[in-house]
Formats: C-alpha cells, sequence, structure tokens
C-alpha cells in the first residue's frame, strides 16, 4: 500500500465514521475506497465490517446520554448476535449477486417507512397501543431482520435499524439513533469475530481506516444530539434514498 493509497482510506474513513453516526450508509465511502486499492469485492466487504468497527464505539460514547437502561437493552442482544452470525455467514457462503440486487429495495423500503412514520403508525398501530410482550416481539423482529442485513453486507445499516426502531419505540429520534449506535456496535463486534476467524481480511487496510472511523464517529454522534428531530430524520431519508439509488444503480450497471 502506497501513500496516495493511505490518503484514500484514512479521508473515506473519517467521512464514514461521522456519516454512520448520523444517519448510517458510511460503508458506501469505505467499501468503494477499499476496491479503489486494489482489495477485490469479498475481501473488500470483510475488511470493511472490521474497519468501521470502531467508529461505532465511538458513536456510543457520543450518544451514551440518550441511552435507555441496560436493563432494557438487555433484551437485543441475541437477536442482534444471533442475526448477525447468521448474515455473516451467508455471506460467506453464497454468491453475493442475488443479495446485491435485493439490498436497493431493502434500503429504500426501509427509508419509506421512517419517511412515512406517521401514517405506517396509524395504520399498524403505535407502540403505546401494543401490550409489552407484542412491543418486546416486534422490537426484537426489528432488531433481528437489521442484524442478518448488517452481517451481510452492513452499508446503510444505520438506516435499516433506524427505520424500523422508529416505528416500533415509542421514543425520540434522538434515543432511536443512540439505541442504533449500540446495536450497530454489537453487529460489527460480532462479524469482527466472524470474519478475523473465517474471512479474507486485509489487515494493512483496516489498520488504516479503524482509527480515522473512531474520530468520525465521534464527531458524528456529538452533532446528533445537537439537531433537531425533523432535521435529523430528513438528513437520514435522504441519506438512505440516495443510498439505496447508488445500489440500484450499481447492480444493475
Amino acid at each position: 500500500m502506497d501513500l496516495s493509497h493511505a490518503a484514500l482510506l484514512l479521508a473515506a474513513g473519517l467521512a464514514a465514521g461521522t456519516v454512520n453516526a448520523v444517519a448510517g450508509g458510511g460503508s458506501l465511502i469505505t467499501f468503494p475506497a477499499l476496491i479503489a486499492v486494489g482489495l477485490p469485492p469479498i475481501p473488500a466487504n470483510v475488511s470493511n465490517s472490521i474497519a468501521v468497527f470502531p467508529g461505532y464505539l465511538a458513536s456510543v460514547a457520543g450518544s451514551r446520554a440518550d441511552l435507555p437502561r441496560p436493563r432494557a437493552l438487555a433484551t437485543l442482544v441475541p437477536p442482534t448476535i444471533i442475526g448477525t452470525i447468521l448474515g455473516a455467514l451467508l455471506l460467506l457462503a453464497t454468491p453475493a449477486r442475488a443479495f446485491e440486487l435485493v439490498v436497493p429495495f431493502l434500503v429504500l423500503g426501509a427509508t419509506a417507512v421512517l419517511a412515512f412514520q406517521d401514517p405506517l403508525r396509524r395504520l399498524v398501530g403505535h407502540p403505546r397501543d401494543m401490550s409489552p410482550r407484542q412491543r418486546t416481539v416486534a422490537v426484537q423482529t426489528m432488531v433481528a431482520l437489521g442484524a442478518v442485513y448488517g452481517g451481510y453486507f452492513g452499508a446503510a445499516l444505520g438506516v435499516m435499524l433506524v427505520a424500523g426502531l422508529a416505528l416500533v419505540l415509542d421514543a425520540t429520534l434522538a434515543r432511536v439513533s443512540a439505541i442504533k449506535n449500540l446495536l450497530s456496535a454489537l453487529v460489527g463486534l460480532t462479524t469482527l469475530v466472524v470474519f478475523a476467524l473465517f474471512g479474507p481480511v486485509n489487515w494493512a487496510a483496516v489498520a488504516v481506516v479503524a482509527p480515522a472511523t473512531l474520530i468520525g464517529g465521534y464527531v458524528g454522534a456529538r452533532l446528533v444530539r445537537r439537531l433537531p428531530s425533523v432535521v435529523l430524520k430528513t438528513v437520514i431519508v435522504v441519506f438512505g434514498t440516495v443510498i439505496g439509488l447508488y445500489l440500484l444503480w450499481r447492480a444493475l450497471t
């Protein structure tokens, strides 16, 4: 790896960490950068999943004041870990082409769910009208589905999690974003273990990108706390739409 490659990966990591903390989708910055420096798609995807993990940790640190009590989060750990392992094993065991065609529609669908959150809540019911058991099942299902996606591909994981959680949680968007950061970190930790043991990781690239995502993740999380909910929602919807259209274009060309 020469100096220009290192500089590109450093800049990509810094931007990706910030974007992941605010809206999600930072992997769409680092993944193409890893491809650009010469990594094949699967090693680039695996290395990217490991490299962005420190940024998720920094996002958790920056948004920790908005997290609920640990007991409320404990039930989300098993579906996150199980879903991530399934997604990671799916990546290592199957061709990526079929999933590449599905991913854009998942991202665009999740973005639409967030954009039309209030009408959908009137249609399917507000979380406060559900029984505690129904809320628990709904949240765990959303988390598990997001984790499978995160273990397989990862890009726009934040959009997927925010859209799903905002539909089934009666909480502010800042709190939903903080939970998203924590779950993303757990997804990142799980993929790190799976891919470090079984995946074709380029550790030199990881060593450059990971510290940059750490800085960007903390900065982005602090920024989220200062954004009004309507602005944050608009930013995430715009990011999700752009990401989904980009992935669709890439899958069809």
